[in-house]
């Protein structure tokens, strides 16, 4: 199963040696009308040594209008608060596992220290993306270290604006039109996944990918996703990724025809595979170029 990791960045500051930074991720610039738009990959979670990003991307930003992300994840907390309780919750949670299942997820909480009346209410997608969080964790990248939250924060702090290309509500609301037999297969395939060790596989080659700006690695594992056919696995691909993908692009569109050298930064599955963001821009007619 290709992990459903979208969701609930929170920001961090902190300092690094900015001398020698490397590629990270990937960038493109993408023109139409006489405006150009920088289109960067990020990814949801974060290790110090991800910092400081490269010195084009650091400059473009400096220089850009307007900073373009999926959800800015500085943004009125309460908002996510407010959509969380409306599409993460519900009495009950989870009581459709199994037994067997419940005494699984028991012992994943118990390795992730997670009390399990905490998430007792938690719909089963919304369990699934915090077991793949704490996966991540486990593994040494931290969702308060995310990309885009160091992006946000940087915009902020210049004074620059930000603007949204989605909403909390409408990430998870996509998740919410799935029915309680699909959201307890999405939780169950999460689980196992974490058990035979494939989420942590899954965690070290996105972020290996993405810390190195490894071309040929990120269409592997678009590839991948894309052959998944797990249930999760479509899922994500064409709901989370394809399905999304479009709307992606229309916000960059729009954001294009007013401004000029703005920075677009969403997560780095939306930039690889047939179906990619910068596919649905390239079929719109619009110039794209990778630069990295």
């Amino acid at each position: 199963m290709f992990c459903g990791l979208f969701l609930f960045a929170v920001g961090a500051a902190w300092a690094a040696d900015p001398a020698a930074a490397p590629n990270r991720g990937a960038l493109f610039k993408v023109q139409q009308g006489g405006h150009t738009l920088y289109l960067f990959g990020t990814i949801h979670v974060g290790a110090r040594d991800f910092y400081p990003l490269e010195p084009r991307v650091a400059g473009l930003l400096k220089k850009a209008p307007v900073l373009a992300l999926e959800i800015d994840p500085l943004a009125d907390p309460q908002k996510m608060a407010r959509a969380v309780q409306q599409y993460g919750i519900a009495p009950g949670g989870a009581s459709g596992l199994s037994p067997d299942w419940r005494q699984r997820l028991e012992r994943l909480l118990k390795d992730y220290r997670i009390e399990p009346q905490t998430v007792a209410s938690m719909k089963p997608w919304l369990l699934a993306t915090l077991l793949t969080v704490s996966e991540f964790s486990a593994q040494g990248y931290d969702a308060a270290l995310a990309v885009d939250a160091h992006l946000a924060g940087e915009a902020h702090a210049a004074g620059k604006q930000v603007v949204e290309l989605e909403s909390a509500d409408s990430q998870m609301a996509l998740f919410d039109k799935l029915s309680a037999a699909e959201q307890l297969q999405f939780l169950q395939e999460t689980i196992a996944g974490i058990e035979d060790k494939e989420q942590a596989d899954q965690a070290r080659e996105i972020a290996d990918a993405w810390r190195h700006a490894d071309v040929k690695a990120l269409e592997a594992l678009a590839q991948k996703a894309e052959e998944d056919d797990t249930f999760s696995g479509r899922f994500v691909q064409k709901v989370l990724l394809e399905g999304r993908n479009p709307t992606l692009a229309d916000g960059m569109v729009k954001l294009m025809a007013r401004e000029n050298n703005s920075v677009a930064a969403i997560g780095i599955l939306h930039l690889v595979g047939k179906y990619s963001v910068p596919e649905v821009l390239r079929k719109r007619g619009l110039s794209v170029e990778r630069i990295y």
